[in-house]
């Protein structure tokens, strides 16, 4: 059956999409103060739900009626602007990922030292007609503000749940403050305040870009918790009935018989395919959690976090969620293959336990036929015998008859005397008739298989 062909990318065209960058036009349009909304949502069917989220996009456009030279949509990124008479911007952005897919919404008010609140957006006639492909992995709710940050007495209604964690990143003047508890929508609010001097430029977004990196994978690896706590679970259960059933193999195998190793040999590779099947799904799941812990570290890395007084750091929070989570992840995988590798170790020694029993069953059967070969061979040649005596019998018997008439001819004088002489040659005829035609015989067969044997092909 023949493979299907993958499309091979212009050369040109690769080295176009390498270095093509269409978020950069977007960062033009941002500056604060701003209220943005993010979503992303993790793609069961990554090569289905992606294309079909890009057109879900061109329709939430076409919804807010965005006008053709305020778009664009490429293969994994798009967004589109729309202006109202007030002056008031909406900015959608949407980013298709390997894994997840995700939302940016942004609005900026007409007036510069315009109030933004966290909640719903304020934008008119603003709706959200996204319908989810694939299981939510965060909602954010973020306030680019000019104006220094407030007290935390201010900021501590704004922000649920019980710790307030915030940091300086990038310069003096940026400060983030954030609770990691989702709100009343479930979504995590963050309290951005950029300073009067960095409200416009790719320095918004260079700070949107770091927190939703660390939201979204932070939220990615917890989201596999629980089928790694559900595999831990599963894997200690085939370890037990493995160590049960290596233990019942190595004191009976020396004894066993056909039937005691044919079920052994199915419950193994029963439980072997169980094996084999969760490894699997254990590798697509989670084998993506070590980079996104680099991801998570390095994004950290580049915030330049330091300590704002009355906050705890943001990454005192995340490393703590995420610290060892992908090393687990890790040695769960290692030890799925371990022991798959142990169930097919066991399946092998009982393999070669039935090989030797059919080596020697075969053993046993080859003796018996070499018995029954010789046996053959010395009754064949005991049947030669008999049919040489038989032979010179009845050659003698119709060599008396003749001498019998040769003698009531006259020709012969006694036909007694002739038929006792002929006896010995008669022997002698038998004799010469069964070896010349036991010769025969074995050129006529012996003449068959040589020229198949010796057939050569022919150029």
């Amino acid at each position: 059956m023949a493979e299907p062909e993958i499309a091979k990318p212009d050369a040109d065209e690769l080295i176009r999409k390498l270095h093509e960058r269409p978020q950069l036009p977007v960062a033009e349009w941002l500056r604060a103060p701003a209220h943005m909304h993010y979503k992303a949502f993790r793609m069961i069917n990554p090569p289905v739900q992606r294309p079909a989220s890009r057109d879900e996009f061109r329709s939430l456009l076409e919804a807010f009626k965005v006008s053709a030279d305020m778009m664009a949509i490429h293969e994994t990124f798009g967004y589109g602007v729309k202006v109202e008479e007030t002056g008031d911007r909406l900015i959608l952005i949407w980013q298709a990922h390997t894994e997840y897919y995700s939302y940016q919404t942004w609005h900026i008010p007409s007036n510069h030292a315009g109030e933004v609140t966290f909640g719903p957006m304020t934008f008119p006639q603003y709706r959200s007609p996204i319908t989810p492909l694939g299981a939510e992995v965060c909602r954010l709710d973020l306030l680019l503000m000019i104006k220094p940050l407030p007290a935390s007495e201010a900021l501590r209604p704004q922000l649920p749940g019980p710790v307030m964690y915030g940091s300086r990143i990038l310069d003096e003047e940026t400060t983030l403050v954030t609770s990691f508890t989702p709100d009343e929508h479930g979504r995590e609010r963050y309290w951005v305040s950029v300073g009067s001097g960095r409200s416009s430029s790719s320095h918004l977004q260079d700070i949107v870009d770091a927190i939703v990196r660390i939201e979204t994978y932070y939220h990615l690896l917890l989201m596999q918790k629980p089928l790694f706590s559900a595999a831990i679970d599963q894997a200690y259960k085939f370890e037990q009935v493995h160590l049960k059933q290596r233990e019942i193999i190595s004191e009976h195998i020396g004894h066993a018989d056909s039937l005691a190793l044919q079920r052994w040999l199915n419950g193994l590779t029963q439980d072997w395919l169980k094996t084999t099947r969760l490894s699997s799904k254990l590798h697509f799941e989670l084998s993506a959690s070590v980079p996104y812990d680099k991801i998570v570290h390095r994004t950290l890395a580049s915030l330049d976090e330091r300590t704002l007084p009355l906050y705890r750091p943001l990454s005192e929070y995340v490393l703590s969620g995420i610290t060892g989570v992908a090393e687990g992840n890790q040695q769960l995988l290692k030890r799925m293959d371990t022991l798959r590798s142990g169930f097919e170790g066991t399946i092998s020694i009982i393999r070669a336990r039935v090989d030797l029993m059919l080596q020697s069953q075969n053993l046993t059967l080859l003796i018996s036929v070499d018995k029954t070969t010789k046996s053959q061979a010395i009754l064949q040649y005991t049947v030669e015998g008999l049919s040489v005596i038989v032979i010179a019998y009845y050659l003698s018997g119709l060599m008396a008859y003749i001498f019998k008439g040769l003698h009531e001819m006259g020709w012969l004088r006694n036909a007694d005397i002739a038929a006792a002489l002929f006896v010995p040659l008669s022997l002698g005829l038998a004799l010469g008739i069964t070896i010349f035609g036991r010769k025969l015989l074995h050129k006529k067969f012996s003449g068959d298989s040589t020229p198949a044997a010796s057939e050569k092909p022919q150029a």
